[in-house]
């Protein structure tokens, strides 16, 4: 059996024969260059788009937890793609309270439709698998108190 890469990661031959097993993992030897390498573990994978998602939660103030809970992601993988990515989330801002609502296609038909909704701040729609989740922010200050 041949690794994936069929290739050699020091010399780039594909002239290798194996040589035993460590960790569950098979080793071989490259007949070219006499270099050991294993195989590299395929671990479990998640799609982009919700590394992408939960980047944009993050970053609209939403903890770890709350962002596990919406996407269905351990929040242990999304503090590793804030750190890997260098994510810094903006300075706190006090006027701004994001809602977050996932919502079959005819729901969000409805929710979109109400010009009340439109009208009282931001919005954000992205797909996620058979339902969409929907990110609203406003303000906490009235109307009357927009110069501040």
């Amino acid at each position: 059996m041949q690794p994936n890469e069929k290739r050699c990661p020091k010399c780039h031959s594909e002239d290798f024969v194996k040589s035993g097993i460590i960790k569950d993992r098979q080793r071989f030897k490259c007949k070219e260059c006499n270099y050991y390498f294993t195989v590299q573990k395929l671990g479990k994978r998640i799609e982009g788009e919700y590394v992408i998602k939960a980047l944009q939660l993050y970053l609209e103030g939403m903890s770890f937890r709350e962002i596990e809970r919406i996407l269905n992601v351990s929040h242990v993988s999304v503090m590793n793609w804030v750190k890997t990515y260098n994510i810094k989330r903006p300075n706190k801002t006090t006027n701004i309270q994001p809602e977050v609502q996932i919502l079959p296609y005819d729901e969000l038909l409805d929710f979109i439709g109400d010009q009340d909704i439109l009208n009282r701040g931001g919005l954000l729609v992205t797909p996620m698998e058979n339902k969409y989740l929907v990110l609203t922010w406003k303000s906490i200050y009235s109307k009357k108190n927009t110069s501040l």
